[in-house]
């Protein structure tokens, strides 16, 4: 009989842990969507005239990772359709110049660029 009544909490066990999971999924997929929502409205503009100066293929850089906010070149690469050792290359280009902060986390390098309207 004990073994029974047990397995019936058990039963309950699963059953409420089961509720749980599905709370957090929601709240979860909430976040998800506030997250996208921010990231959308976070794309930074950037000044004409500082996309004139650049070259092309600098601009559509520049472009990718305004549209990213703070990216890695693999996340760049994806958006331009180009390498991601040239994405890499390019943003590193233009951290040299200065448009562009470079920030290492771990064995990542993220970018970001500097001021948004310079």
């Amino acid at each position: 009989m004990r073994i029974k009544m047990s397995l019936e909490e058990i039963k309950k066990e699963i059953i409420d842990i089961k509720k749980m999971l599905e709370e957090i999924m929601v709240l979860q997929k909430e976040i998800l969507e506030r997250f996208k929502e921010e990231s959308i409205s976070e794309e930074i503009p950037l000044d004409a005239s500082l996309l004139l100066r650049l070259p092309d293929h600098l601009r559509k850089t520049m472009m990718a990772l305004a549209k990213l906010v703070k990216a890695k070149a693999d996340d760049v690469a994806k958006i331009t359709g180009r390498a991601r050792a040239i994405e890499s290359a390019y943003l590193n280009q233009l951290a040299r110049m200065g448009y562009v902060k470079r920030e290492r986390i771990k064995r990542e390098v993220y970018f970001s660029i500097i001021g948004g309207e310079e």
